[in-house]
């Protein structure tokens, strides 16, 4: 059941009573973790650098009220995963990815950044892959590894390594927003790489630019 919040707008509006459950700070971005996969307390403090534990909790607790999060047992460890109406968020999360994309422009300056975060990013910014037929690219971004897999009318975006990737591209976590916008070109994301390996065709098929 869904548990109104006590602290409300009092607007009989979708937007405002929304905002009512996930519009207190570092509640979407407990979403964006979640979006990820289900993880553990001490997961979501390292991938939300700044938050102070009591507060942590509190956003857990309040998004479990509201039955956006549950915990559940895996492996013998407690983990918080969201629900069906938590996974509804993805879709106006990815949308407010979409809309800040030209904030993203003036590069990382001294923002931290974690390559998870590019799996929500890449989901939201890349489209129905490009004909070509299916396709499979790495990307390595600060010593992590991002595996992009394309099929007909579909498209998967995992952390890890796929060991049947077509094509590798070691790249800094700026330009490959830009490849996943469009600002940046394949052939120039490949002139400018760290590494890259494999074929230019299978970035192409994904990233729709030649």
């Amino acid at each position: 059941m869904i548990r109104v919040s006590t602290k409300r707008y009092g607007q009989f509006c979708g937007l405002a009573r929304a905002l009512d459950l996930v519009g207190d700070r570092w509640s979407l971005l407990i979403v964006r973790e979640l979006l990820v996969g289900p993880a553990r307390y001490s997961d979501l403090r390292a991938g939300l650098p700044g938050i102070a534990t009591n507060l942590l909790a509190r956003r857990l607790r309040e998004l479990e009220g509201h039955g956006i999060l549950e915990r559940q047992l895996s492996h013998d460890a407690v983990v918080y995963a969201l629900t069906d109406f938590g996974h509804g968020l993805r879709e106006p999360v990815e949308a407010l990815v979409r809309w800040s994309t030209p904030l993203m422009a003036a590069g990382r300056g001294d923002d931290t950044f974690h390559t998870s975060w590019l799996l929500v990013a890449l989901r939201a910014l890349l489209g129905r892959p490009a004909a070509g037929g299916p396709a499979c690219v790495e990307i390595e971004v600060d010593g992590d590894v991002i595996t992009i897999h394309a099929a007909t009318d579909e498209l998967s975006v995992t952390l890890g390594p796929s060991g049947a990737a077509q094509a590798r591209l070691a790249s800094d976590a700026a330009t490959v927003l830009g490849l996943a916008a469009g600002p940046v070109r394949v052939a120039d994301a490949i002139r400018t790489a760290r590494h890259f390996e494999g074929a230019p065709e299978a970035l192409e098929t994904i990233f729709g630019r030649a």
